[in-house]
Formats: structure tokens, C-alpha cells, sequence
């Protein structure tokens, strides 16, 4: 060949590469529709590399370390280095996912950049109130406000996605992961997932400080039965089409890009195999564009079920049935391109899932910038600052309740008494934190005691009485509880006869809430209750103080503790929050988001319940729905809280009695502060329809208005009721607005307020 010759064949060659190269990189024009620079990508993509975009991996080493020699962490980097790994969970801190975006952007052959999930609950570092204190706020830009700055939090350590928010509804306290979610209703659960899916994504999801949101547990994770964690969940379409699945409905609305299967079975499908909810509902009727993500090898526990007969059948079944990532099971990097090959699956079921995936991560920006995240000096400004602080000191006063506060023991004096403090918790720094705090450091909550502690007019003594809990608390393991252990108690005995009022801090430690923490007693855990008992013997002048992530029940201290504070596990700032209500410089507002039983027998209770054909003792005999050896009420209701002023609610209108279908019904009350003090109060609509063709609740909340009032002024507050209200779902799906007449009450509470009605023609 001369030389001439091979100079062509070279020019030919650099020719070709040159446009092989240039088209490689056509889906990095920022011009192009995303839609178009997906297709253009995934045009160049093998099978491989398509089916490792649906695999997430946990980064169980450190990136910034030794490459791993062995093991399973070294497959999942190999793994990463072929280009077969769409998004890593739990690495987080910028050196380390820069490390690993790095690895997937400059060293495998497309360059396809990793999605970081973490879980980012009620915070990062910095710890707001666990969720369902939040709920207990009823303010949905506070609500909002906290899940903004979780997410520029997070997004400033390098995260870009957070399995959050938990939108289940649940209405059983044994249930640990009740602490989670907003609560038992639904309507104001539709209210809180749309303001946490809007805090976390922002108005513009490629900003470095937003994070893509994660809608969980798709469905009915949080009726599992029994209150028995990872337990099947059966219910009727009933209840799915009107309970369930309106607050996810809510999150598609308010633009969520991600959704998270549960454990659970429904009606006999495994979530993460069921068609009907992924394909059907979300995909179908909802026409969600985003991702669906496994929980945690859900794919995997498939097999466990009795569904799947081994890892292939489940992947080819969760891939089938619209599971588009496949969260640790390590099984559709395994067995999806074989089911594909040998046309088990349909390859346009994998093209389909890709598409959903690279979507978001266009969405995100991070084609344009895959270390748009990994900005060192900024995760120095943000993590833990005074902004950060000052908003969730802000959200945990919102989320405190009042339950009880006879003879106005509170607020305390700022001068003149000697208080003692009594409770292990007081102390604690970590329990406060919550179930959900991986990447707070320990320890790192301001305990109740050092927020009174900032309080100097009065003598404080502390004691521990007892114990709650015994060695360390691990995410992991089970909690050991001290029931034996008495030694503290003389002490705190003296200390209560010394003061002129004591402040009992008793509950839950922070790991007795949250998922695989069920329980079948909802008292004081060990032998507080002999504490908080033993005390008051000595002094009356009590005030309890609950730290807790579940509803409790407690009707020993209901009946005779003049003074109690539901205050949760409120994140880094309890403390200051707690001391600033006690000492009435916050005036409490939160109303209760979930109904607190008198007994576990109780549960599941809830104030929406339906109609029974026998609700009442009419023929003064047995035959009716009740308890015989205990209320059927709960201790304290949905919707209930005090403050330390009070409100009068007036002057009930409708602006007339009878309407048509597709009319707006407009209602007002005023309310006036009638207390000494300025204060806030949560005004709720109930409605209920007596004669429908599927019998509906007693009562529904379809509105609420936090206002605020100065002492002596009222406000007159106004509501619209629209079909959106007005209505249900039939057992088809089937929206249905039916004429009829309608109760309606407003008032602070769900089991009190004025009553009024109006007709549907």
C-alpha cells in the first residue's frame, strides 16, 4: 500500500470517527428538547447499559478510600465502571459522590451520570420535627419551608433525590412508621404532600439546591395489618380509591418525579408486582412521567411472598408490572437482559423504564453538569447554619399540641419557682433526633434541659428517675427497655417535694418509632408510669412533657396530670422549642393530626370512621357498637389542641340552603379570641353526607384555616366547598358528586364546632 493510500484511509477513518463521536455527544446540546436528548442517547445504549440504569446500589465502601478487592463491593464498582449502575443511595458528602460521579461520567463509554438518593425524611443534618409532628402544625408554608431547606441541605452534601415525603395514611399507633406520614386524614394529607413535594423540588428542579422527591409507600403501606410492620394490607376499593390514594394522586398533581413501592401485598400482589396500582392508576390514569423505584430488595422479597418462583420470575413480574429501578435486589442487572434475550420480557418494557430514569436526570440538569452538586464550599456554608437552625426551631414550635392545662399550670413564671425537671429524656440529645437521622451526627439535639436551662429566674434541679431505655441505640437493632432498674427514683421523689412544680419528660427513645418498631403497648415504655405516679403522689403540680414519634395512650395521666405537652421528637432544636412554649414565649397552636387511644384495643381508631346500623344504645340494651369495658372514643381527638387562650366560634352562614351540581357553596364563622393573650387556632370544616350510595364517613374535614388573633379580636373566617369536596370515588374509580342534603360543622376540634346543612338538587 503507498503511502498516498494510507493517508486516505486514515483521512477516511478520522472522518468517521469524527462523526461517530460527534453524534455520540448530540444528546449534550442544551438546545434539544429533553425528549429529543433522550432518544438521541438512548439510541447509542446496549441492552447492558440500558438494564444498569435501572440498578441502585448502596455505597457500602468508601469512595474516597481503597478500591475494594472482593466481595460485593467490588462487583458494584466493576459494576459502576461498565456503565451498569443508574443510581447510588446512602453516599453522600461532596468528596464522595464526586468520586463516584466521576467513575460514571469519565470512565465508562456513554458517560450517563448517577442519580444520589438518601433518605432525607424530616431533614439532613439539620433535623426538623419527625413528619407527623410537622403535620401537627397544620402549616402548610412552614410544612413547605421545612422541606426547602432539608433540601438545600442535602443538595449542598452532593445529594440530588430523597426518598420523601411518606404520604401513607395510617390510623393505627402500633404502626411505627406513623411518625412518617401527616397522619389519619386524607384531606389534610393532600394538603401536606403537596407541600412537601413542592419544598423539596422548588420551582426549577435543575437549581442546585433542589432535590427530586420520592412519593412512598405506593400502596397502602399504612394499613398493614395488625400494625404489624411489612404486614399485607387488605382493604376494600372503597377505601383505596377515597383514603389511600388521593394524597399520591396529590403528589403527581404537585409534580413529584419519583414514586416508591411498599412491602406490603394487596389484595394478594406484592406492591412492587402489582399492574394494577403502576400501570393502571400511575401510569395509566394519572399518566405520571417519572420513575418508580423498588424499596429496599421488595423485588427480591417477591420470591418470599409466594409470588415470584425465583429471581428471575420476580424481576421479569416487577419489570412487567411498571418497577422501573430496582432498589438493592441486585437482581435486574442480573436476570433482565437474559429475559429479554430470550423474549420473556419485552424490551420495550426496559426502554420504557430508561426513558423514565434519564428523563429526571435531564430534569435535574445533570447531563449538563454532573458535578452541579459537589460544591465543597458550599456544603461548608449550609450544613448546620444559623438559617438552618432558625428554621426548624421555627417548625418545631408550630408542630407542639397542647392536651391539657388545667388551672393554667402553664405557662410557667420566668422568676420566683424551683422547678424540677424529671426524665431521662430531659437530658437526652439524641432521642429528640427521631427515627430518621442518618447523617446527624449523634447527640447533636439541644436536650429540654439545656433549653431551660437558658431560662435563669428560677431554680432548676434535675433528675433522671429512671432509665427508658438501656445500652446503645442503634438504627439496626432493637431497643432494650429498663423495667427493673428503680434507683433514681428516691431522688426524683425529693427533688418534686421540693419544687413548686415539676416538669416530667417521658416517652419514647427516638428508635422506638419508626420502621420495624411495632408495638403492642402504647403506654410509657418500662417503668416510667410507676415514675410519673410515684411523683405525683408527692406533688400534683405536674406538668407532663411527651417525647414520642406515635400516638400514646395514657388515661392515668388524661385524668389526673393537670398539665400535658405532646411534644414529639422535634429534631436538633427540641430543647429551645420545648423551653419557649413551657415558659410562654411560643403560645401553642398545633392541633392533633392523628386520634390518641384510650387503649391499644382501640386500634386502629380514627375520627372518620363510618356509619354502623347500630351507632347507638336506642333500646337500652347490649346490642350496639361499643366497648363494654371501656369508652369507644378516643382520649384525645383528631384536631384537637389548646392554647393558652381561647377561641368562641359564632355565626355559622351559608350564603344559602340548596344548590346545584358544579356550584360553589360558600361558608363563614367568626371567631373571636376571647383569652388574655394573642394566639393562633386552627379552624376546621367537617362535612357529612348522610344518604349516599356508598355509606360515607361520619364526618370528613374538607377545610382548615390557621388564623391568627389578637386577644379580644375576631375574625370572620371563610370557606368554598367545591365538587372537589363535595364528592367520592365509587368501587370503579368513578368520581361521583350525588345530590342530597349535607351536614357541615366548623369548629377547633373534630368532635365539637357549629352545625349547619345544605342541599344538593
Amino acid at each position: 500500500m503507498n503511502k498516498f493510500l494510507k493517508q486516505i484511509i486514515n483521512l477516511i477513518v478520522v472522518f468517521f470517527v469524527t462523526i461517530s463521536c460527534a453524534q455520540s455527544k448530540m444528546h449534550l446540546d442544551k438546545d434539544k428538547a429533553i425528549e429529543e436528548r433522550i432518544t438521541l442517547l438512548m439510541d447509542q445504549m446496549t441492552l447492558d447499559e440500558k438494564v444498569g440504569q435501572m440498578n441502585q446500589y448502596n455505597g457500602s465502601w468508601d469512595f474516597t478510600g481503597p478500591l475494594p478487592e472482593s466481595g460485593s463491593e467490588e462487583e458494584k464498582y466493576e459494576h459502576i465502571k461498565k456503565g451498569w449502575v443508574g443510581s447510588m443511595l446512602s453516599v453522600r458528602g461532596t468528596d464522595k459522590v464526586r468520586a463516584v460521579q466521576k467513575i460514571a461520567v469519565e470512565e465508562t463509554r456513554l458517560g450517563i451520570p448517577i442519580i444520589f438518593g438518601f433518605d432525607v425524611i424530616h431533614g439532613y443534618k439539620t433535623l426538623s420535627p419527625i413528619p407527623l409532628a410537622e403535620a401537627a402544625s397544620w402549616d402548610l408554608e412552614a410544612i413547605k419551608n421545612s422541606a426547602r431547606v432539608a433540601a438545600d441541605e442535602a443538595s449542598a452534601a452532593g445529594l440530588n433525590w430523597t426518598f420523601g415525603p411518606n404520604v401513607d395514611i395510617s390510623n393505627d399507633a402500633r404502626w411505627g412508621r406513623i411518625m412518617e406520614g401527616a397522619g389519619e386524614d386524607t384531606y389534610l394529607g393532600v394538603k401536606v404532600a403537596k407541600a412537601r413535594v413542592t419544598g423539596f423540588q422548588g420551582t426549577d428542579l435543575s437549581a442546585n439546591n433542589t432535590i427530586a422527591s420520592c412519593a412512598k409507600h405506593f400502596a397502602a403501606y399504612g394499613f398493614a395489618e395488625a400494625g404489624l410492620e411489612y404486614n399485607s394490607a387488605e382493604m376494600g376499593t372503597s377505601k383505596l380509591y377515597n383514603v389511600v390514594l388521593p394524597p399520591f394522586k396529590a403528589a403527581v398533581d404537585a409534580g413529584v418525579r419519583t414514586f416508591m413501592n411498599s412491602f406490603n401485598t394487596l389484595n394478594g400482589v406484592p406492591a412492587t408486582g402489582d399492574t394494577f396500582l403502576q400501570r393502571d392508576i400511575l401510569k395509566g390514569a394519572w399518566n405520571f412521567n417519572g420513575y418508580v423505584v423498588s424499596d429496599w430488595a421488595s423485588i427480591r422479597e417477591m420470591v418470599v411472598h409466594g409470588y415470584a418462583a425465583d429471581g428471575a420470575d420476580a424481576s421479569a413480574k416487577a419489570v412487567t408490572a411498571g418497577s422501573d429501578m430496582d432498589m438493592e435486589s441486585h437482581l435486574y442487572v442480573k436476570e433482565l437482559v437474559k429475559l429479554v434475550e430470550d423474549g420473556t420480557v419485552d424490551e420495550k418494557l426496559i426502554d420504557d423504564a430508561v426513558r423514565r430514569i434519564l428523563r429526571v436526570k435531564f430534569e435535574l440538569g445533570l447531563f449538563d453538569d454532573p458535578y452541579k452538586y459537589c460544591d465543597a464550599e458550599r456544603e461548608k456554608a449550609v450544613t448546620g447554619s444559623e438559617a438552618m437552625n432558625d428554621a426548624v426551631l421555627d417548625m418545631a414550635k408550630k408542630s407542639i399540641v397542647l392536651l391539657k392545662n388545667d388551672g393554667n399550670i402553664l405557662p410557667l413564671k420566668k422568676s420566683g419557682q424551683r422547678i424540677a425537671l424529671i426524665g431521662a429524656l430531659a437530658a437526652d440529645k439524641n432521642s429528640p433526633l427521631g427515627s430518621w437521622r442518618i447523617a446527624a451526627d449523634d447527640n447533636t439535639a439541644v436536650s429540654v434541659l439545656e433549653g431551660m436551662q437558658e431560662y435563669k429566674g428560677n431554680t432548676l434541679v434535675y433528675e433522671k428517675g429512671t432509665d427508658v431505655s438501656l445500652g446503645q441505640q442503634l438504627f439496626v437493632q432493637e431497643v432494650k427497655i429498663n423495667s427493673e432498674d428503680y434507683s433514681g427514683f428516691d431522688a426524683a421523689k425529693k427533688a418534686a417535694s421540693e419544687a413548686d412544680v415539676v416538669v416530667m419528660v417521658l416517652g419514647e427513645v427516638g428508635f422506638q418509632s419508626g420502621e420495624a418498631r411495632s408495638r403492642t403497648e402504647l403506654g410509657l415504655p418500662g417503668n416510667q408510669q410507676e415514675l410519673l405516679e410515684a411523683v405525683f403522689e408527692i406533688n400534683k403540680n405536674v406538668v407532663l412533657v411527651l417525647n414520642n414519634g406515635r400516638p400514646l395512650a395514657l388515661p392515668w395521666a388524661a385524668e389526673n396530670v393537670p398539665a400535658i405537652v405532646e411534644a414529639w421528637q422535634l429534631g436538633t432544636q427540641t430543647g429551645n422549642a420545648v423551653a419557649q412554649v413551657l415558659y410562654g414565649d411560643y403560645n401553642p397552636s398545633g392541633k392533633l393530626p392523628v386520634s390518641f387511644p384510650r387503649s391499644v384495643g382501640q386500634c386502629p381508631i380514627y375520627y372518620n370512621h363510618l356509619r354502623t346500623g347500630r351507632p347507638v344504645n336506642s333500646q337500652d340494651n347490649v346490642f350496639w357498637s361499643h366497648y363494654i369495658d371501656s369508652q369507644k372514643t378516643p382520649l384525645y381527638p383528631f384536631g384537637y389542641g389548646l392554647s393558652y387562650t381561647s377561641f368562641k366560634y359564632e355565626n355559622l352562614k351559608l350564603n344559602k340552603s340548596q344548590y346545584t351540581k358544579g356550584e360553589t357553596i360558600e361558608l363563614s364563622v367568626e371567631v373571636t379570641n376571647t383569652g388574655n393573650l394573642d394566639g393562633k387556632e386552627v379552624v376546621q370544616l367537617y362535612i357529612n353526607d348522610p344518604v349516599a350510595s356508598i355509606v360515607r364517613p361520619v364526618k370528613e374535614l374538607k377545610g382548615f384555616e390557621l388564623v391568627e388573633l389578637k386577644k379580644g379580636e375576631t375574625k370572620t373566617v371563610k370557606f368554598i366547598l367545591t365538587d372537589a369536596e363535595l364528592g367520592f370515588y365509587n368501587n370503579n374509580g368513578d368520581y361521583l358528586v350525588e345530590a342530597g342534603k349535607f351536614n357541615v360543622m366548623i369548629g377547633g376540634q373534630s368532635d365539637k364546632g357549629l352545625t349547619g346543612q345544605f342541599e344538593i338538587e
